[in-house]
């Protein structure tokens, strides 16, 4: 059971602290460049993420270390769960820096969150707003999420840098031209998978330096090394009643079941197929009226708003990854 308390909303991006036993996933950005229309020099807003056993004096604490450096706080959410008789405590806070900022500010702030969550047994997470994430597309044929992302980023709407797309099909290059970003195709059967994989990651690792890798429909399997390299950092997207109809065509397999909703689901990529922890999901009633191209419309209407909620809620710093569950703030 989770309660949550919250005082408002805001966004932005940084650099990982830790300490205590529990595992935060890595939201971590590398990327110094800007997308149209932001202005970094404008964002002095940085975002502060911690969980662990929940105490007396959490809040408090990490609000008077903010204070006594002259920061406001901009948004605070938390959340409050159980996990079998343990009391858990999940915190975002947004605050603002504003003139303070120089090294020696970042590095006592971060000294003093550190020092505090080694006292509570807590994790944290903390990203000052001046760096953007990098995300990479990984696509096959099917070009719904795809152009809803480049869309939805176009329109500022992303805070991120889409660097590159790749593709298992040359079908989508001129997508990838209408929006003038770099298109790799790898075409990939089983004989020399282990090698494009490789070069993929070389790839995205060493020319891109990305820092998240979203699947819009991407139709391969990932090899457990690929997502090794991205733990809690690969976003894929699936329609959710996929465990009740595998294989293809899972849409006719729904309809001649008279199924009465669909649904989409975004998660993380694990090593364990379509088991990563669930950060989005929504449904859609269907009925016998529909025929198996309006639950396909329907789906992939769903599909791609899911995903670009569950990228967003990645970007913003919203999300924090406990055992086998994300923790999302709202917005």
């Amino acid at each position: 059971m989770i309660s949550s308390f919250r005082l408002s909303s805001v966004r932005l991006n940084g650099r990982l602290l830790s300490s205590g036993p529990l595992f935060l996933s890595r939201l971590l950005s590398t990327s110094t460049s800007v997308s149209p229309g932001l202005d970094p020099s404008e964002n002095k807003a940085a975002r502060l993420l911690v969980h662990g056993p929940d105490s007396k004096g959490i809040v408090a604490s990490f609000s008077q270390i903010l204070f006594d450096q002259g920061c406001g706080i901009i948004d605070s959410a938390s959340e409050q769960s159980t996990d079998g008789k343990t009391k858990l405590f999940f915190q975002r806070i947004v605050f603002d820096y504003g003139s303070h900022d120089s090294p020696s500010f970042r590095k006592e702030i971060e000294y003093r969150v550190h020092d505090q969550c080694r006292a509570f047994g807590m994790e944290s997470y903390l990203n000052w707003g001046d760096r953007r994430k990098r995300v990479a597309i990984m696509v096959s044929k099917y070009d719904h999420c795809l152009w809803e992302l480049l869309l939805r980023h176009r329109a500022h709407e992303l805070d991120c840098d889409i660097v590159a797309i790749i593709s298992n099909h040359p079908d989508l290059q001129n997508v990838a031209e209408t929006f003038s970003l770099p298109y790799h195709h790898f075409s990939i059967n089983p004989e020399n998978k282990p090698e494009q994989e490789e070069r993929e990651m070389q790839l995205l690792t060493d020319t891109y330096k990305v820092d998240v890798v979203v699947l819009a429909r991407y139709m391969q399997v990932l090899s457990d090394a690929f997502v090794g390299q991205w733990p809690n950092r690969i976003i894929n997207i699936h329609h959710s009643f996929l465990p009740a109809f595998l294989g293809g065509k899972p849409y006719h397999k729904a309809h001649e079941r008279g199924v009465k909703l669909i649904g989409a689901t975004a998660h993380f990529t694990t090593v364990d197929l379509d088991e990563g922890p669930i950060i989005e999901q929504d449904i859609a009633r269907v009925s016998h009226r529909d025929t198996v191209n309006d639950m396909i419309r329907k789906g992939r209407t769903l599909e791609k708003n899911v995903l670009v909620h569950a990228l967003k809620a990645y970007l913003e710093d919203r999300i924090i990854v406990y055992k086998n569950k994300c923790i999302v703030f709202g917005e």
